[in-house]
């Protein structure tokens, strides 16, 4: 049953989907590669290894990428996540999070069977990580059980909040807990080396920052860690437990490394985007809506507080769904059905002229509906 994706030639405003949009090159590879197990055909029994298609040689240009000692693919940020976590658990353990978090790093470590201990953020409107937080926690968390990893969320999925990362490491490090970068929505877009800021782990999302099609994931770790996350089975030799032998395999696998090339190059542009997302807020601002995170903001991700979507959504007979309605009869695709009183968007790779049809479409909307607008008093 083939069922058409309507959307595709709508301007996508989706934090979801910006970074993942496909490249021309990765566009073929699903035609080419997407038979069933098709990168397994000259497999002798690890992923990583194989030269036909050049999986190996793509790994150590990841590696470098990333600057990590040792890199895998995995089917996703959360696996990644999950796979360092389940490796160093230990009983009534601890790991210690930002509360910004994505909902996967908490499922991931509930089932590895540690308890979560949460860095609480500043709160309306910045909601920002403080940095120094990760110690305080760490040693308050330390005489309930051992903090066996600190996750940071590098940038967060709520606000684009993003963190001096070196520092919150240089803290965990100082209390000997590991750290692990969850990046899901920075590598693939800006340049993220971990070596250099000292992450233990860093883990990527190909399908929401790395131009490719999902789910796929990276994890990159030090050398030190990697007979621990690594480790082979008893029974099986040459297959890694924590991967559960192999992980992704042909069309995501294959759209990853025909966009890499892209993506190396694309990275070197980040403080263009982020200039447009700044513009972009700006006009925003303008308009009314308030920006959710920190100012000045430094990630294309955004969130904003739409309180005249909100009132307009109470008085109207579509309620919350106005708004996604208004804006797909504008051909506009990316805030979710039923959202009014805040949203998401994403300004990533998006041309300036297609943002100025989005800003100029929510202004004609507020204007549609001026009426149901409650004036300030």
């Amino acid at each position: 049953m083939f069922v058409e994706r309507k959307v595709r030639e709508f301007i996508n405003v989706d934090p979801l989907q910006t970074g993942g949009v496909l490249t021309e090159d990765a566009r073929r590879m699903l035609v080419e590669w997407g038979d069933g197990y098709s990168v397994c055909d000259f497999c002798e029994g690890n992923l990583h290894e194989i030269r036909n298609p050049p999986v190996k040689e793509f790994v150590q240009e990841l590696a470098e990428f990333l600057d990590c000692d040792v890199v895998r693919i995995t089917n996703g940020a959360r696996e990644g996540k999950f796979a360092v976590m389940h490796s160093l658990a230990k009983r009534n353990a601890w790991v210690v999070v930002d509360s910004n978090a994505h909902y996967s790093t908490y499922l991931a470590a509930e089932r590895a069977g540690l308890n979560v201990a949460e860095v609480p953020n500043t709160g309306h409107p910045e909601f920002r990580i403080v940095e120094d937080g990760f110690a305080e926690v760490i040693e308050e968390t330390r005489k309930k059980g051992e903090v066996v990893l600190a996750v940071l969320t590098y940038p967060d999925g709520k606000y684009g909040n993003l963190p001096d990362a070196k520092r919150v490491i240089r803290a965990c490090h100082d209390y000997g807990v590991p750290v692990l970068l969850n990046c899901a929505y920075s590598v693939g877009r800006m340049e993220v080396k971990a070596g250099k800021l000292d992450a233990d782990f860093v883990v990527g999302s190909g399908h929401k920052s790395m131009a490719s099609a999902g789910p796929i994931g990276v994890l990159g770790m030090k050398e030190e860690f990697a007979k621990v996350v690594l480790r082979r089975s008893e029974r099986f030799g040459n297959k890694e437990v924590e991967l559960l032998g192999c992980t992704a395999r042909g069309v995501p696998l294959m759209t990853l490394m025909a966009s890499f090339d892209h993506v190396r190059e694309r990275v070197k542009r980040w403080e263009e985007e982020v200039e447009k997302a700044r513009w972009f807020c700006g006009k925003m601002e303008e308009m009314g809506f308030g920006l959710l995170g920190e100012k000045p903001h430094n990630h294309d991700l955004l969130h904003f507080e739409s309180p005249q979507f909100y009132e307009i959504s109470k008085r109207v007979k579509a309620r919350g769904y106005f708004l996604y309605k208004e804006l797909k009869k504008r051909r506009i695709h990316g805030i979710k059905p039923g959202r009014t009183r805040s949203f998401k968007i994403s300004t990533y790779m998006v041309p300036k002229e297609k943002l100025e049809i989005v800003l100029e479409a929510f202004k004609e909307i507020l204007e549609k509906y001026q009426s149901f607008i409650t004036p300030p008093k």
